[in-house]
Order: structure tokens, then sequence, then C-alpha cells
């Protein structure tokens, strides 16, 4: 049987420490006086700190998780000071590294600098210089993480596929994520479909100290209402018929790292009781089991669904809601991004320039427009299609409009005639006369904005239109519209 380990613990907060400070310091320092000196000295100055005396002990510690700073002798058991200075740079070349040596050793100390580390501090140490160090130290750390989650060289070094944006609803939320990532909460994930959620959860397990663990993700929508408790919990050989041979279930899969429970307002609400138990407990039984199973996981939730409504319909468990929602966490509709709309269909037309062999395949102007313009309401997953089958369609090195075949925008008010606003419509006569009238103000605006986008092409404007050219050229003289 398993054994649950604890969460890491929350430090306290200060009102003088950077936004990161969620994470601890690591002090590795051999003699005891001394580390027990300073942790005690950083600790009343609002940092959570681990200490070690040996320098393999530290290397460990830093593979396991991320630090705020770290702080090392050079002189150590185990493994030396400028091994835990290359061990952090491996594991997370943002985390500053200050140097603690002793009066005479100021040459290795600047070899140090020289392999990457913040700064350096002899001894005796000064506790004031130490702790305006430190903090100088975090800031810059800040600094480098900011917007981590949407720098292409970062994705591409720990394996999870780039988040783009520069919108600030985006920035915003990655920091939050990067914040939250260095907890253990359980974190709801709110949004449209199409919007990116599970990227996010991704990051989070992949910014986490599980992030060596497995990242096992669940559609809740998708799996059939009577097999949702086996994919789960997994079951015993014989438990029903069918049951040939044990399964391992996705919880007990992703034992000390993460399950993401996507559309988790799909879940059956006996099975939304039994995970409640797994939230409470960290333990279950597989179907037909007997065996009480122990797991250490972290769970992320996403859904596109109210859930308060749910909760209000009886259609969600009020206790599941309130436990998994601790940190809720909402991805921004495309439509609310701005520009972003464009890089991210760059960054999607790069993709699709690779996969189908055109290098100079370009998003024409009028393209762009139209793609600022349009609504998407299937989010970025979406927009991802459009580019592809534009991409496959264009038979040019240019991308235009009707490439991306997207839906005609709505007419604003500003755009339509007169005749066709509530106010100004004229509503007197009989039902024939007020729906030809109707009729025939639809029919000149349709007519007249597909001549225009067909760059007054009547045989491309009739295609589009659904008419023959005869119909098309009978129309426009009854509308006026000849030029």
């Amino acid at each position: 049987m398993s054994t649950t380990t604890a969460p890491p613990e929350s430090p306290a907060r200060s009102s003088s420490r950077p936004k990161l400070a969620l994470e601890p310091i690591l002090l590795v320092e051999d003699k005891a006086e001394l580390r027990a000196m300073l942790q005690k000295a950083l600790e009343r100055a609002g940092y959570s700190v681990e200490s070690t005396a040996d320098g393999s002990v530290g290397i460990e510690k830093i593979r396991s998780r991320r630090y705020l700073v770290v702080l090392t002798d050079l002189k150590l058991p185990g493994a030396s000071g400028i091994d835990v200075l290359r061990a952090v740079q491996q594991a997370d070349p943002t985390v500053p590294v200050v140097i603690m040596t002793a009066y005479g050793s100021i040459e290795e100390a600047v070899t140090a600098m020289k392999e990457g580390a913040f700064d350096f501090i002899q001894k005796p140490i000064d506790l004031d210089h130490l702790k305006l160090l430190v903090e100088r130290a975090a800031h810059q750390q800040e600094l480098l993480r900011e917007n981590l989650l949407l720098r292409e060289e970062y994705s591409a070094r720990y394996g999870f596929p780039r988040i783009v944006g520069e919108h600030p609803l985006m920035q915003e939320l990655s920091g939050q994520v990067q914040r939250l990532a260095t907890t253990d909460s359980t974190v709801l994930l709110l949004g449209e479909s199409g919007t990116g959620k599970e990227l996010f959860a991704r990051a989070i397990h992949h910014l986490s100290a599980r992030r060596g663990h497995p990242f096992v993700a669940l559609n809740c929508a998708a799996i059939p209402e009577g097999l949702v408790e086996t994919e789960l919990f997994g079951h015993e050989r014989g438990a029903f018929t069918g049951a040939g041979a044990r399964k391992i279930g996705k919880l007990e899969m992703a034992h000390r790292g993460t399950i993401f429970l996507d559309e988790i307002a799909e879940l059956p609400l006996g099975m939304q009781a039994k995970l409640l138990r797994v939230l409470e407990e960290r333990r279950f039984e597989r179907v037909g089991g007997t065996v009480s199973i122990e797991i250490n996981v972290r769970i992320l939730a996403a859904t596109n669904k109210d859930l308060r409504a749910a909760v209000a319909a009886k259609q969600f468990r009020e206790d599941l809601y309130f436990r998994i929602a601790a940190v809720p966490l909402l991805v921004p509709p495309l439509r609310e991004r701005g520009d972003d709309v464009l890089l991210l269909a760059e960054h999607f037309l790069e993709k699709f320039r690779r996969e189908f062999r055109k290098p100079r395949l370009t998003l024409s102007a009028a393209a762009r427009e139209r793609l600022l313009g349009y609504p998407w309401p299937g989010n970025v997953r979406e927009l991802q299609n459009t580019i592809e089958r534009a991409a496959i369609l264009a038979a040019g090195d240019e991308i235009t409009p009707d490439d991306l075949q997207l839906p005609a925008p709505l007419p604003s008010p500003a755009e339509l005639p007169a005749g066709m606003l509530p106010a100004e419509f004229h509503w007197e006569g009989t039902l024939e006369e007020v729906t030809s009238r109707a009729v025939a103000h639809l029919e000149r605006y349709l007519i007249e904005r597909t001549l225009r986008e067909c760059r007054w092409n009547k045989t491309r404007a009739a295609e589009k239109l659904g008419v023959s050219y005869k119909t098309l050229l009978a129309k426009i003289r009854a509308h006026g519209l000849e030029t």
C-alpha cells in the first residue's frame, strides 16, 4: 500500500516579499550553528526556509521542487557548492544562487559567478547584507519568470504545448498559474469550450514539484455512465462480467502526480459522492475489491458550465463544488483577447507551413482583418481548424478571406439600411405588404454586401448567394444597384 506524503507547507506572507514567495529558500550549510542562525534570520524576515548540511541532499531537494533562492556554502560534504549551482541551472535556470564563501576563497566565488551564480557573500555573514541580497535575488527571479508560460523557449524546454498570448488577461492568468503551481491546491478551470483549459492544467503540473510524475487526463463527458467508476478507480479481476484481469484506474495511475478531470460537470451524481470521499480521505477501493488504496494526487478540474447553476438545479453536489472550487481560474474566450487572435493564427500557420510544405504562405491583410472581426464561438480550437483549412485551400502564397471560409459577420446597426431598423421600419399595411417590404430590405442588403465582398464579380456573387446569374442581374436592376 502506498503512503501519502504531506504537501509542502505554505510559508508566512510579508508585504515586503516578492509575489512568488510561496516558494521557500533552500539553505545548504554544513556548520550547524551558522545554519540555524541564518535560517532563523530569514524566517524572521518572512521567508520559508528549508535547510540541509549536505550538498548531495541539497541537489536532491533541488530536483524535487522549485525554490525562491538557493543559498549555499562552497565547501560542503557530499557535493560542493559549485555542484549545487550546476544542479540548479539544470533544474531551473531562473532560480538565483547566492554563494557563501570563507575569507581566502574569493577565487572560487569568482568562478561560481562565471558559472552563473547570482552573487556571493563572505563569512562572517552580515545578516542585513544577506537579507538585502536575498530580496534582490528573489526580485530578479520574479522578473525572469514574468509571463513564463507565454515563452516559447520555456514550453519547448519542459515539453508542454506553448500558450500563446500577449493580452493583459493572458498575462494575469499566466502569473496566477505560476503561483498556484507551487502549491498543492485543487484548481477549477472555467471557460468556454476550446479556450485551452487543458493546456493550463498541464502547465500547472509541469511547473509544480509533481512534474516528474504522471499527468493523467480524464474527459468525464466522453465516458459512458456505466464505465466512469471503473475508469476512475479501476477494477479487480471478476468484478463483473468481462472483467478478465485487474485494471488500474486513472486515480491510481496519477499517484504522486496530477489528475485532470475535464468536463467534471458531466460526472453522474453517484460518482460525485465517491469522488468527494477520495478528496477527503485520499483513499479508495477498486471496483470489486476490498483493499483500501491510499493515493497522493493533486486534482485539477475543468468545466464549461455554470456549476453554481448546476448546484441550484440539484445536478451537481454542493459539497463537491466547494471542495474543487477552492481556487477558480477563468480562461478568457478568444473574442476577449484582442490581437492574440493574430498571434495564434501566425503560430498555427507556422506549423501548417511545415506540415503542408508551403514555406512562403502568409495571411493577407484582408484575411487578418477578417480574423479579428470574427467572434470565434469555438475559440482557439476553431481558429486552429480555420487556419489548417485555409492553408490547404490557398491556391497561391497568400491566404485570402475566402480561404478562411468563415460565416459572414452579422451586420451592425450602422451598416443596416435605415428601413430595416425597428424604429424606422414602415409597419403599416397588410401582412403581405409588410412582409414584402421586409424581404426587399433584406434582399438589397445581402446582394450589395455580397457584391462588395466579391469585388462586384457577379458570377461569384451569384454562386455565393445560391441564385442564377440571370436572377441576380434582375434583382440588381430592381434594387438600383447597377454600377
